[in-house]
């Protein structure tokens, strides 16, 4: 049975699969997507993601595929992103569904009393955890579905596969995989790039293109609520040459100015003289949550004023966009 089933209020795993090649900084923002729709997230670098939707369906008040089709609008209006949403009783019913939906996007929900015999009709090679060599080995014996999988003898399975691979197979040709989704962010880390149309010795024009990475770094990082405790330049060079260094902040910050003070210093080390730049990369570091940074009285009035303009600047990217206002020399740059 290959045809989608209603998901009830047992199917609460919910598997996502992004487009490959994903740029990193696009994945991270699809994990922000599916934190918003529940916070119960699992990230499975490069392109995937488990949610638990136990507590989501109560909440929502709607059923699994709902949930998920919700979230594919999101991620395709917001990111332009497709998501491919399998929903299950389990990670291996839900990851399964999820590689078998045609096409770059859509929503396959299983329902808990259907995932026996949805599974059965599947070659061995589709359940989630059998690679190449172990589908060959039990095609091999015969076993070509997981429905003849499920009905040999757990015994068998274990000889042929080895014990543990064995009997996970066994079980989960079963529909048995009591694996709970568990929290799990990716790296601390996050990275800006930009690129130049052609080859430039222009040192303006290099701190202006490190200045916009300024600008979206804070705004990425603000965004998740969170702030770096160190950042990385690397600077690519026409040819195969690239040079890159790393400081750390004086305070965890996402604050423009103090990234920009920090970043300006990394491309002064870096002394170009006449390198002919292809590329700038600027990682934040070392990431922390927002919540974690001792926030002091400052006596530098100044200073709290463009961290008041700041905010109320994000306020404004976030209503028409990050592109309508920022620092006049990007702008000129981009002119």
């Amino acid at each position: 049975m290959t045809a989608d089933v209603p998901a009830r209020q047992g199917a609460t795993v919910m598997h996502v699969r992004c487009p490959d090649r994903l740029e990193q900084e696009v994945y991270r923002q699809v994990l922000e997507q599916l934190a918003e729709l529940w916070p119960v997230v699992q990230a499975l670098p490069p392109t995937a993601a488990l949610v638990e939707l136990r507590g989501a369906l109560p909440y929502y008040g709607v059923d699994a595929r709902r949930l998920g089709e919700i979230l594919r609008v999101r991620t395709l209006s917001r990111l332009g992103v497709d998501v491919r949403v399998g929903i299950g009783p389990s990670i291996t019913a839900a990851a399964t569904a999820s590689t078998q939906i045609p096409g770059p996007g859509g929503v396959l929900a299983v329902a808990p009393e259907q995932v026996a015999d949805w599974l059965g009709g599947l070659p061995v090679e589709a359940l989630h955890g059998i690679g190449p060599r172990q589908a060959t080995m039990l095609r091999d014996y015969g076993i070509h579905h997981v429905g003849l999988l499920a009905a040999v003898s757990p015994a068998t399975v274990q000889r042929l596969l080895g014990g543990r691979a064995g009997r996970l197979a066994a079980d989960r040709a079963r529909g048995i995989d009591p694996r709970p989704v568990v929290p799990r962010a990716l790296p601390a880390s996050a990275t800006v790039r930009c690129s130049f149309p052609r080859h430039t010795l222009d040192g303006a024009e290099v701190r202006a293109a490190l200045l916009d990475l300024v600008v979206r770094l804070g705004r990425q990082l603000r965004s998740r609520d969170q702030a770096a405790r160190a950042l990385t330049l690397t600077l690519s060079f026409a040819g195969t040459g690239s040079w890159d260094k790393t400081r750390r902040l004086t305070e965890p910050s996402a604050h423009e100015d103090d990234l920009r003070t920090l970043a300006y210093r990394l491309l002064d080390a870096a002394g170009l003289q006449r390198g002919r730049l292809t590329a700038l990369a600027l990682r934040g570091e070392d990431l922390i949550g927002a919540g974690q940074v001792t926030t002091q009285i400052s006596l530098d009035e100044a200073r709290e004023a463009r961290l008041v303009a700041e905010a109320a600047v994000d306020r404004v990217r976030d209503k028409f966009g990050p592109g309508v206002i920022g620092p006049a020399a990007v702008f000129r740059s981009a002119s």
